[in-house]
Formats: C-alpha cells, structure tokens, sequence
C-alpha cells in the first residue's frame, strides 16, 4: 500500500479525510443494501497515512491524541459510520501497545501502521453471563504464547492486517495478543448480520493453538487501570460514531426536503423548506447536534489533559466529559434519524432511497455500552462525589 514518504501532521491528516468524505458518502447507500464491505474506502483511507495520526512522534507518526481521533471519526461517520467503526477498535488497540506494549511490539505495530497496516477486534464473545465473562485462553510457552478460543462481532477483521485478541491467562489475567490476520490457525468468518452498521466487517473469529511471540502479548490491566484514560478514549470513539450519524443524517433531510419534500397546505407555501414549522423542527434537532459536537471536542481534550497529567481526579473526569457526550450524542443520533421521516414526509419511507439505513445504523451502534450506566455514573459524581470506576468502558 502506497503512504505519503513523509508524515504529516494532525491538521494536514484532518483535511485528508474531509477531502474523501464525498467520495465515502457517494456509495454509502448502495453498499448498506448490497452489504458489500467498504474494502476501497478504507484502503483509500489508510493510503493517506490518516490511520497513523495517532502514532507517537517518537517512532515517526503525527503524535495525535484524542482530539485527533475523535474528528477523525466523526468526520468518517457522517460520510458512513460502517467505515468510521472500522478504524474505532484501531485507534484503542494503538493506545494499549503506546501504554503498555513492548518495546518490540511498539516497534513492529508502529510502524506496520505507518506503512497502512490496520488493527481490529478480537474481544466480545457469545456465552458468557457478561461480557466481562471471558472464555479464550491467551498462554505465555517460554518465548510464544499460543492463543486458544472464539470470538464474534470483531469489527473492521475482515480488513485488518493485526487482530487485538482478549484472552485470559490460567491465573485470570486478562492479556491482548496481537495476531496477523494470515497466521496459521486463524479462521476468520463473514457473518454479521445486524440490521444495522451491515458494512463494519465484522465477523467471527477462531484462534486454534495460534503461536504467536510473547513479546506481542500485552497485560490489559496496565492500561485499564492507570489514570491514562484509556476507557474514556474507547468510549470517546463510540460518540463520535454516533455524532457523526446525527451531523450526516440532519444533512441528508435537509437535502431530501429541499429537493424532494411537498409543503403541507396548511403552510401556504411554495416550498416544504420555507413552512415555518418544519424550519422550526430543523433548528431544534441543529441545536442537538451541535450540543453533541461540542460535548464530544470538551471530552477529547479532557482525554488528552489526562496524557499530559496523569492524575487521578483528570482520569476521572474524562470518564465523565465522555460519558457526559456519550448520552448527548446517542441522543442526537436517534433523534435526527428518527426525526429524518417526520420532516421528509411520506416520500422519505421510500425503501429505493434506502434512508432508514440512518436510523438502522444508529439504533445499532447506539447499544454499545448503554447510556442508562453512564448517566447512573454522572448522577452518582453529582450527589456523591463519586469517582466514575476505571475499566475498558469507562
């Protein structure tokens, strides 16, 4: 795959991706009918070197942080969000090799990812009580470790070239291997059938007795639980998916209605976009959005405060900012593409112009770690004063 020669820096990276944006939008509809995975998408993607913006200046990236990823993703996901949940599982899984990777395996991922090499999931598992419940075996054998186990809705792994696999060693430690895509033992199969996000290239995944070196194996609890952060930027990455469905479906109604609309009589106008009503209803989901947005830039630089400081009460408050625009963006993202047929009439329920695809997209994405226990650890810091817990979700 061919990269720029030479990094660029976060800004540079940002117009990148505006600049594919419309091209990403122009098959988005077409691809969610015919499922049919963004594979050119995100290989233009990663051609940019904009998969690599979050890579340390120290092992030749543009050092990006939060706020970096979270535009990016958001800016991905009003063009399509099966292509912005591709690279969500990517930016996390970089986050833990720069915590708590070897110095071989910073070497070796760093720069496989300069190069346009791209990382995916390997962690929910069907079964278990919880998705704490963990079943596949990661083993340290002297200088491999060998990986046992199944895994499902592992996103972006039909077109990744590293798989992030959760395991648990014989004494209960969770621990992250870092697996090629080809190696032997490695299964991979297309199956995902959500009504929703159908482009994500999620799949099920099975390890038998995959070797790997042991140096590709990292202790998730370095990570998870050191005031890093670490939780806030996975959740962070989810709310900007969803913010990002808002901005592109307010867009598309906008559009539906300017083209395709009838005003209602009662109006007395000529066009459906000059009824006084409907403008009104535009300028309430707009003040949604925005809230969102704004909530999601709050939450990347407290993300990012955390990196520079390295405290506890900044950890905790991260957790909270993302938490905080979690909520504003699940509730922008259901209101806009639920609000997208109100204002588009009749005519938007046409299945030929497949708009529900919003709605399914964001009633899918939107179950990922339910806002009810993100409000629950917001109300509890508000009375309480009570410090949100660290783990991957938080």
């Amino acid at each position: 795959m061919t990269v720029p020669a030479t990094p660029r820096g976060v800004p540079e990276l940002l117009a990148t991706v505006r600049e594919l944006v419309p091209n990403i939008v122009e098959g988005a509809a077409d691809r969610d009918r015919e499922r049919q995975l963004p594979r050119e998408e995100i290989d233009a993607l990663s051609a940019t070197g904009a998969l690599a913006i979050t890579v340390p200046a120290t092992h030749g990236g543009a050092g990006g942080g939060a706020s970096a990823a979270f535009e990016l993703t958001r800016l991905l996901a009003t063009a399509d969000p099966n292509v912005a949940q591709v690279p969500q599982s990517h930016f996390v899984y970089l986050r833990l090799v720069e915590l708590a990777g070897s110095t071989a395996l910073k070497d070796e991922i760093f720069a496989a990812v300069l190069t346009g090499e791209r990382v995916a999931n390997a962690q929910s598992e069907r079964g278990g009580r919880t998705i704490t419940d963990i079943s596949t075996r990661i083993i340290v054998d002297g200088s491999d470790a060998v990986v046992t186990g199944e895994k499902f809705y592992s996103t972006g792994s039909l077109l990744a070239d590293w798989l992030a696999v959760l395991g648990r060693d014989d004494d209960g430690v969770d621990h992250v291997g870092f697996v090629r895509d080809n190696t032997r033992g490695v299964s991979i199969v297309d199956d995902w059938t959500g009504m929703g996000q159908r482009t994500t290239a999620s799949g099920t995944i099975t390890f038998d007795d995959v070797r790997l070196p042991a140096t590709h194996v990292v202790p998730r609890s370095e990570a998870v639980t050191g005031p890093y952060g670490y939780g806030a930027l996975a959740q962070g990455l989810h709310a900007a998916i969803d913010v990002g469905i808002a901005r592109g479906a307010l867009a598309e109604a906008s559009a539906f209605v300017r083209s395709s609309s009838h005003p209602w009589f009662e109006a007395q106008v000529d066009r459906a976009e000059d009824d006084p009503l409907l403008v009104q209803r535009f300028g309430e989901l707009e003040v949604e959005v925005r809230a969102a947005e704004s909530a999601l830039h709050v939450a990347g630089a407290a993300v990012d405060h955390v990196d520079r400081v390295r405290t506890d009460d900044a950890a905790a408050e991260a957790s909270l900012q993302v938490a905080a625009a979690k909520v504003l963006a699940d509730r922008a993202a259901l209101a806009v593409t639920n609000g997208l047929f109100e204002l588009g009439g009749t005519r938007a329920s046409d299945d030929r112009l497949n708009l529900h695809r919003h709605w399914r997209n964001a009633r899918t994405h939107t179950l990922h770690d339910p806002i009810r226990w993100k409000l629950q650890h917001l109300g509890r810091w508000t009375v309480r004063g009570e410090r949100p817990p660290r783990g991957p979700q938080l």
